[in-house]
């Protein structure tokens, strides 16, 4: 978000102009990292096609593969002795992805001026999430920066892994399904059509199963110019929808409370969830402060808000596993882990086991989705076509003979 801000400098002197940040408290807190007292702020308005919104939208994006190269790289720069600047300078001469070349380079230059490598992040959070920025603000303080940037390049592999795995999961079954229905769409549209006018040409007595697939063909060559347009506006209106706040919400509860998707969603969360908690706990990051960043970069709007009631929950002195168990959609085994890794004094070794034991789970979930999607796919796909078969097939039996079957065909060729 860019927001437009009016501030006073130490010397008294007024400044104004934009500040990108994640919300209006973290911009207030950069200007005042700055030495400046904020008199007004307030977030700017989008313009719907201005150059920059254009030009934005057609840039190269970063991957997720390139941020773990990138953090191996940094943690080896750094194991190796080289300050932050000299190493950001040197990553942003050698990339080749033209915005990460940008993005490093404002990164080099921030730190030249004196801002901490943390803060430069944070400026930036199109590229850097709050998870890593936060991470490497722990290292700055822990001096163990190379160590936090490998933990970081381990984290963004595993998550990497874990995203594929998904994608390949919905993926297949989604082309298969689309390609069907478009296949379909032609032979209501274009094919049937032909047959029919034919079938009732000659006479032909027409079984129930042929008058349905007639039927369905008539409403799309009837209504073609409204189905198609209204699906690509209700697709889009989707969308749209699915990217506001209650709108990820409601889509996010569907997914874990759906039944069959219900598990591997559910499970994505958990092993998200144990990885980054054990990462920042590990790495020294308070238990209140590490729940409201792994709210922010579980990628659900369900949990995210979970995770924040957990988080309000700890900081008044409640239990983080009794915080947990108050909650729905969480399986005991998290809850009762939790409670001994509390009780015992090793709860981000706890949630390492977890992260483990869930990313097998999730590898077992997508294996049995695809196991109960393809053969249900082949029986829904034959069954269609088998109908669609007996309702072209079975009108020609009741032709009368002296009509050859050419004469039926040939047409629809022709």
């Amino acid at each position: 978000m860019i927001f437009y801000y009016t501030a006073v400098s130490k010397d008294n002197i007024k400044q104004e102009g934009d500040l990108e940040a994640l919300s209006q408290d973290a911009a207030v807190s950069e200007l005042q990292s700055r030495g400046l007292s904020v008199i007004a702020i307030e977030q700017k308005k989008e313009e719907g096609f201005s150059m920059e919104s254009i030009n934005k939208l057609f840039k190269p994006k970063i991957k997720q593969k390139e941020m773990v190269i990138f953090s191996r790289q940094v943690a080896t720069l750094f194991e190796a002795g080289v300050s932050a600047l000299k190493g950001f300078r040197l990553l942003a001469s050698e990339h080749e992805n033209p915005t990460f070349k940008a993005e490093l380079t404002g990164v080099s230059d921030d730190i030249e001026m004196g801002t901490s490598l943390s803060q430069s992040l944070h400026k930036r959070p199109d590229v850097f999430s709050p998870f890593f920025v936060n991470m490497v603000k722990s290292g700055e303080e822990s001096g163990k920066l190379n160590d936090v940037f490998l933990f970081l390049a381990d984290y963004m592999d595993r998550e990497y892994e874990l995203k594929q795995k998904t994608k390949k999961a919905l993926t297949y079954p989604a082309f298969v399904v689309s390609t069907f229905f478009l296949i379909m769409s032609v032979m209501f549209i274009f094919v049937i059509p032909k047959m029919t006018a034919l079938f009732l040409e000659n006479g032909a007595e027409l079984p129930m199963v042929t008058k349905i697939v007639i039927g369905i063909s008539d409403f799309f060559v009837g209504y073609a110019g409204i189905i198609f347009p209204a699906i690509i506006i209700g697709l889009i209106a989707f969308n749209r929808y699915s990217k506001t706040e209650e709108g990820s919400y409601n889509v996010d509860k569907f997914k874990v409370e759906a039944p069959v998707i219900k598990n591997l969603f559910q499970k994505t969360f958990l092993a998200r969830f144990a990885d980054n908690m054990n990462t920042m706990l590990t790495s020294g990051i308070p238990i209140v402060r590490a729940i409201e960043i792994t709210a922010d970069v579980v990628e659900s709007e369900y949990y995210r808000r979970m995770m924040l009631r957990v988080a309000g929950k700890v900081q008044t002195g409640t239990a983080f596993s009794k915080a947990l168990s108050e909650e729905e959609n969480l399986p005991n085994i998290l809850i009762q882990m939790v409670r001994i890794g509390e009780e015992t004094g090793e709860l981000g070794y706890i949630l390492k086991n977890l992260a483990v034991f869930y990313k097998r789970e999730v590898e077992n979930a997508i294996d049995s989705i695809i196991g109960l999607i393809e053969p249900a796919m082949i029986v829904g796909l034959g069954a269609a076509v088998a109908i669609l078969v007996a309702a072209v097939l079975l009108p020609m039996y009741s032709l009368s003979d002296s009509i050859a079957y050419l004469d039926i065909i040939l047409p629809l060729f022709t």
